[in-house]
């Protein structure tokens, strides 16, 4: 089992800026790096933010952005949102020897979908898209189309993680109208909160979240979720999403 430390840097009203939070996980990856600090998963929210990975496309950042920044970052994917609603993590982990990048991308998720679990909503990933998905409805019963709760993009230097996850509980999903989350054009954006019919906060999810990192990031082996079909990125060859030095 690792020794990992849990730190909430900043919810709610006291919601972190983007570049703050980023100049903080220089430092606390500088720390794991060198010894001096514990393996951290940084928790918090932000303010309405969009950021761009490194494969993001000019044509793919937001027209009109609501006047929320967009922050170019040095972490592999393409754009997403970070604002309110949505819990934020940041893992900054040394990955043991026998833990390859592609398997923590998969233990991170493994715990968020151990996590939508708990609050009574199935999900998996789906192959050739990194991420927590809801399978589409049955044409039976709804219209509604694959659609992404938490999304990850990660970066790898000196053997230890930076930048994490987001999990959408109660965000607002008007902001994801602005731009194609991603990249993807066909599939949705989706929260707990949507989904279960009642509001699910950030504060909700923090003990599930906390207790599935720690069961997953303590490196043992684990049984994977069934993934759904495989639906890789338009226009690309499936990896994950990814940087790595």
């Amino acid at each position: 089992m690792s020794d990992l430390r849990f730190e909430q840097v900043g919810l709610g009203a006291d919601a972190v800026d983007y570049l703050a939070a980023w100049n903080l996980q220089r430092d606390v990856h500088a720390g794991v790096v060198d010894g001096s600090r514990p393996d951290t998963v940084l928790l918090l929210e932000h303010p309405p933010v969009y950021t761009a990975g490194k494969r993001t496309e000019p044509h793919e950042r937001p027209a009109d952005p609501g006047g929320a920044e967009v922050i170019d970052v040095d972490r592999g994917g393409k754009i997403t949102f970070h604002g309110p609603g949505q819990l934020v993590g940041y893992p900054i982990v040394t990955l043991p020897d026998h833990v390859k990048v592609v398997d923590y991308v998969r233990r991170v998720e493994e715990a968020l979908i151990a996590v939508c679990a708990d609050f009574g909503v199935v999900t998996a990933r789906v192959p050739g898209r990194s991420g927590v998905w809801l399978h589409a409805d049955d044409p039976s019963v709804g219209t509604r189309p694959e659609r992404k709760v938490a999304a990850i993009g990660i970066r790898v230097s000196r053997g230890v993680t930076m930048h994490g996850f987001s999990l959408n509980c109660d965000v607002d999903l008007g902001w994801y109208d602005r731009f194609v989350p991603c990249g993807i054009a066909d599939a949705g954006v989706t929260t707990l909160s949507q989904e279960v019919g009642r509001p699910v906060t950030v504060s909700d999810v923090l003990p599930s979240v906390q207790r599935h990192l720690t069961d997953l990031l303590g490196w043992g082996p684990y049984v994977a979720t069934p993934d759904y079909e495989p639906r890789p990125d338009p226009g690309r060859t499936p990896r994950i999403e990814l940087l790595t030095p």
